[in-house]
């Protein structure tokens, strides 16, 4: 199974040797813009003494200073500290979404791949249904439902998102299962679970990563783009879009409040996307096609 699931790994980095462009003028500037962002992320907090939350109305709309690098909000709380624990947040709420549905659709996906008849239809219909309806619109129905709040807004986005990939998991499945190898483990006796786990799921998870990828920063954009609207975090929790949110009363008065959350929304989407394309540009000739070993 090591083996197996390592395989695909090992031609991804084989591909990006055989594209030294590609490696060093995308993948290698996203991975670097990447790092710096988890870096700031991580270790921001560390590095001032200041607390993301901590009001002092005494402060409040100061200019960068020395004492506060990038200005007090109109509570008087320090904006370096608050973009360092929004932007941690928003990478973790964008991986939860990717995450949940990625695994969403990768269900569906393979057991429509696997089953097919029956259910095959009944699950592509569901899946007809839900991309008939714009995903924002679909995710701010289901906040309306549910209510404000950064949970229901990461469980909005899931509802929302898993359909397309549903669909790309299931033309994967289909491509892997006409191959020989799984011919002939289906005359060795393997049951259908041990294929889909031991054969399936290693020739298609790869592929939705790589799809995964290309969708980060679009899920980044989104989240921001509905807390920017009061649907996601609630005050005074720091989050990219919410801190944008806020900041719109005083950007005449006080642009830096708009100017870095603004800035970091771009970086971490910017940097999501390079890393994606990088990736599917190093695959695109790559041996997936390939039995794993």
């Amino acid at each position: 199974m090591s083996a197996t699931v390592s395989a695909p790994l090992r031609r991804v980095r084989a591909a990006f040797r055989r594209n030294p462009l590609t490696a060093s003028t995308l993948g290698r500037s996203g991975l670097a813009i990447s790092l710096l962002v988890i870096l700031f992320a991580v270790l921001g907090p560390l590095v001032t003494p200041h607390q993301p939350d901590a009001i002092d109305l005494g402060a409040k709309l100061r200019a960068p200073s020395g004492e506060h690098w990038l200005g007090t909000d109109q509570f008087g709380r320090d904006q370096f500290a608050r973009l360092a624990a929004g932007t941690r947040r928003s990478l973790w709420a964008a991986l939860v979404v990717l995450a949940g549905s990625c695994t969403v659709s990768l269900v569906v996906g393979v057991l429509a791949g696997l089953a097919r008849g029956f259910v095959d239809t009944v699950l592509m219909r569901a899946v007809d249904i839900v991309l008939a309806i714009p995903s924002l619109v679909l995710a701010l129905a289901v906040v309306g439902v549910l209510g404000p709040g950064f949970g229901n807004l990461l469980l909005a986005l899931v509802i929302s998102s898993w359909a397309a990939n549903a669909r790309i998991v299931r033309a994967f499945t289909l491509s892997v299962c006409d191959r020989p190898y799984i011919a002939a483990a289906r005359l060795a006796g393997a049951g259908t679970l041990r294929i889909a786990v031991g054969h399936l799921l290693p020739a298609v998870v790869p592929r939705l990563v790589v799809v995964a990828t290309l969708q980060l920063g679009g899920t980044i954009v989104s989240l921001a783009g509905l807390s920017f609207l009061g649907l996601g975090a609630r005050p005074p929790t720091a989050e990219l879009g919410a801190m944008l949110g806020d900041a719109r009363a005083f950007a005449a008065v006080a642009p830096w409040l708009l100017a870095a959350p603004a800035t970091a929304v771009f970086t971490v989407t910017a940097a999501a996307t390079l890393v994606g394309d990088a990736i599917r540009d190093a695959t695109r000739r790559s041996a997936f096609e390939e039995a794993p070993a």
